[in-house]
């Protein structure tokens, strides 16, 4: 028997199996996000699994071992799976789960799905080898691969009626993302490094004497490591503490969600700022049990509510 959705129409069995199948993608791929959203109700979980599940198929061409040209190929092509979703040329019984879970999220939520050519684009310049010379270059990137997520994210969870500068959630959502993603480039400057990437800004490693980069596992001769983490930490920083504006703007559990994915990742830049070593070393991780404490935290309104005692719509 099909069920329904949060009391709207009944879902259709093929819909459901499109939908498990995307929240097991999510499960065995993301577990950050994932512990996430198992804070919100079944309809949102399951529209935030689709849309990862499509970004994750975007990543994973854009990171595997194809060749420039092919990986290009596969984007455009993902890109027109894309443009069949937004036309609702996708039906039910498609043989692409992913597709059929993200066109019916697409109907039940106000997605605006040009953030995932976005994504495309944002992963297109990985394949290309872009560089980026300032902080202003990198964030064209991070608005790419992350900010447009937090927007697409903000369509599932909507803002409360009536919520004081709720103009200007689309803002804090992608604030919030540039926040995720600045945290996940310095994490994995290791990992990246090892695959020939840099991500941080060219200026800021020459600032700091690294702009031989970290391919060896170590700075370079000479190098003030410690002193571009802390610039880099206090830079994340403060897009956490903007983004964090959109958290007064939520219900109770869409908050909770995003104030434990964000506050995971805050505990990581918490690591990384104590021990900037740790990220030439491996990939600085939380234990359960701290993610556990985050999300409690999360679901107690903590978060929401500290940021609501600052004001609405201001700047910090």
């Amino acid at each position: 028997m099909s069920r329904t959705m949060e009391g709207t129409t009944p879902m259709p069995a093929p819909v459901q199996a499109a939908y498990r199948y995307c929240e097991a993608v999510t499960g065995q791929q993301a577990r950050n996000f994932a512990y996430g959203i198992r804070l919100l109700p079944a309809g949102k979980r399951q529209a935030m699994s689709a849309l990862y599940a499509f970004s994750r198929r975007v990543d994973d061409i854009g990171d595997g071992i194809l060749a420039p040209d092919t990986k290009q190929a596969r984007l455009e092509d993902t890109r027109a799976l894309l443009d069949r979703i937004r036309k609702g040329d996708v039906e039910n019984d498609d043989t692409d789960p992913v597709a059929v879970a993200l066109a019916d999220a697409a109907q039940r939520y106000p997605l605006p799905l040009d953030g995932l050519d976005e994504l495309i684009d944002g992963v297109l310049m990985d394949v290309r080898g872009t560089s980026y010379e300032t902080w202003d270059d990198l964030k064209v990137y991070c608005r790419c691969v992350a900010g447009a997520i937090g927007r697409l994210s903000l369509a599932v969870f909507g803002t409360q009626p009536g919520a004081r500068g709720a103009e200007r959630a689309p803002e804090y959502a992608d604030t919030l993302g540039l926040a995720l993603q600045l945290t996940n480039i310095l994490r994995d400057v290791a990992e990246d490094a090892a695959g020939g990437r840099i991500y941080l800004p060219a200026d800021d490693l020459a600032k700091f004497g690294c702009s031989d980069g970290f391919a060896t596992g170590r700075p370079p001769a000479g190098a003030d490591f410690d002193g571009l983490v802390h610039y880099e930490v206090r830079r994340a920083r403060a897009l956490f503490t903007e983004g964090y504006r959109l958290l007064p703007m939520l219900d109770r559990r869409s908050g909770a969600c995003v104030a434990a994915m964000a506050g995971i990742y805050r505990r990581l830049l918490d690591r990384i700022e104590r021990d900037p070593g740790a990220v030439l070393r491996g990939r600085v991780s939380l234990p359960g049990h701290e993610k556990a404490y985050v999300a409690v935290r999360g679901l107690s309104g903590l978060d929401a509510r500290g940021i609501g005692r600052q004001g609405h719509g201001g700047r910090p």
